[in-house]
């Protein structure tokens, strides 16, 4: 029986399409509150935060805007008196209900910061608060693993990216791609994938640049929904240590762009890392990528800075399927609620 996850999964399609409408026009607003301010800050905690990753690479490879991300801890514990007077901060949650990110958000516009929230609900706390809202338009989720609320984040991202930009629209005919790139990667076949990873005994997953935060989210999702050991490393934080351990029985997934100036890098890590005996799982990339991996599944045809719309849906698939395998409910992981608070007592 097909299972909620997969159900929304499979909604991604239309949500993308309908948040792209939303939030298209509100470039010019995004774009009048950077005025006078220089940099973007996030502050986001886990699905939001891979989404945040990816916002803050675009900023600074495509727009040119220095980013960056703020723990809330900073704000909600030790109560710091930050200078953000030169800063928007966008506070990213899917509920828009979070309590620590809504008082960073608070806390931020008493530091001096502008504020955009990025949320699915539109009455949330968050977004009534903010001095700009975008609401993404994914419709209801109820799967607790996030799927199409975190890949309509991903758009509001593109759409943050996007207005700072030189050129607001120099992305746009590959941004009207995407719901059909997302449409034709729900066909991929990711059952060879499934028996892999079943099979290992540990797994890592790695990316870099603008890919990292699809390789973060690949791993919380392997994480949380599969109850299985599995580490998410940037690329260079890979090659600087922990790839020593990589043996025999070990799955290292990886994220690539179909190309971009770290495409190469990533064909390189795949050899490494099949030399030392782990099952190398490939998404995305390029021909040459898919030859040095034992198992690939295709990603977005999509240039790098949208390629993380499109290569997160087969992780998703690839999760949703090794949940069923192992006899979990992937619609209602152990220990996961759907708003999060990060503190017991919260």
């Amino acid at each position: 029986m097909s299972t909620q996850m997969a159900r929304e999964i499979a909604e991604q399609p239309e949500a993308v399409r309908r948040t792209l409408a939303a939030l298209e026009p509100r470039r010019e607003a995004i774009a009048a509150l950077m005025e006078g301010r220089r940099r973007v800050l996030f502050a986001a905690r886990g699905s939001s935060d891979n989404a945040a990753i990816y916002g803050r690479y675009l900023l600074e490879t495509h727009a040119g805007v220095p980013g960056g991300l703020v723990s809330p801890s900073v704000a909600t514990h030790y109560g710091s008196r930050l200078d953000l007077s030169d800063s928007i901060v966008v506070c990213v949650s899917q509920s828009g209900a979070t309590e620590e990110v809504v008082a960073t958000q608070t806390w931020a516009r008493t530091c001096g910061a502008a504020t955009i929230a990025v949320a699915n609900v539109a009455g949330s706390p968050l977004v009534a608060d903010a001095d700009l809202a975008l609401v993404t338009e994914a419709g209801p989720e109820v799967a607790v693993p996030a799927t199409k609320t975190y890949l309509t984040q991903l758009v509001a991202m593109a759409m943050i990216g996007t207005a700072l930009a030189p050129e607001p629209t120099a992305l746009d005919a590959e941004l009207d791609r995407v719901a059909d790139e997302v449409e034709l990667l729900l066909t991929v076949p990711v059952d060879v994938t499934v028996e892999a990873l079943r099979d290992a005994a540990y797994a890592v997953v790695s990316g870099r640049g603008l890919m990292m935060g699809t390789a973060l989210e690949t791993a919380l999702k392997l994480e949380e929904t599969c109850l299985r050991p599995v580490r998410g490393y940037s690329y260079a934080d890979l090659r600087h240590g922990p790839i020593s351990v990589v043996t025999e029985g070990m799955a290292a997934v990886l994220v690539a762009a179909p190309n971009g100036p770290l495409l190469a890098p990533m064909v390189e890590l795949a050899g490494d890392l099949a030399t030392r005996g782990a099952t190398v799982i490939g998404i995305g990339g390029n021909a040459a990528f898919a030859g040095a991996c034992a198992v690939h599944v295709p990603g977005p045809d999509l240039p790098e800075e949208l390629a993380p719309l499109g290569a997160i849906v087969p992780a998703q698939l690839i999760v949703e399927g090794l949940a069923v395998a192992l006899g979990l409910d992937p619609d209602s992981p152990r220990g996961l609620a759907k708003v999060t608070s990060t503190d017991p007592h919260s």
